[in-house]
């Protein structure tokens, strides 16, 4: 989904603006230094155990890597299976193409929460699905005037965290999660 002027004000409002560029053209995840990376990882002690000492990633890394804030009101929800959110086993970026030239306002909140969604999933909260987002995002976004305060660098690293602990199972061979944390 191509982000449209008109919409561009509404990923900057929420601080998240700066996750567009992190796509194929701007960032090219180097996943065996991922994957050796995650071969250190111990779930027990939430570390990097590097040959020279133990590792982690912090708030501060979170902050100056991906830019998200760790103040403000606090990303909760519903951490249970729920279905997820299809139209014709596609994610709902790619019913939204291109956003029309007469678009109305309306229309173009739309599209920006559209846009907002899809750079959560795709930049902080993938999950090994590859192609859906999962609903406990979904209640952050209706409002996009309160998108901005939200301790999105908080539940990226908590998010991150989550994601690492089955990864570090040698039978696991999806990643998921903000990876690019860990080459960064």
């Amino acid at each position: 989904m191509p982000l449209h002027d008109r919409i561009v004000l509404y990923p900057e409002r929420a601080g998240l603006y700066h996750l567009a560029r992190l796509n194929a053209r701007w960032f090219w995840l180097d996943e065996p230094l991922v994957s050796a990376f995650i071969e250190r990882w111990r779930p027990e002690t939430h570390t990097f155990h590097m040959p020279f000492e133990k590792c982690i990633i912090t708030l501060q890394d979170v902050v100056y890597q991906l830019g998200q804030p760790v103040d403000g009101l606090l990303v909760f929800g519903c951490l249970t299976d729920f279905e997820k959110f299809m139209k014709e086993g596609k994610p709902a970026w790619e019913w939204f193409r291109v956003l029309p030239d007469d678009a109305t306002e309306e229309t173009v909140h739309i599209y920006a929460r559209v846009y907002i969604m899809m750079l959560l999933f795709t930049q902080l909260f993938g999950d090994k699905s590859e192609n859906r987002v999962h609903i406990r995002w979904l209640p952050f976004v209706p409002r996009l005037v309160y998108m901005g305060s939200y301790r999105w660098g908080s539940a990226t690293l908590a998010w991150l965290y989550r994601c690492m602990c089955p990864m570090a199972n040698r039978n696991v061979t999806n990643l998921a999660g903000p990876l690019q944390l860990l080459q960064s």
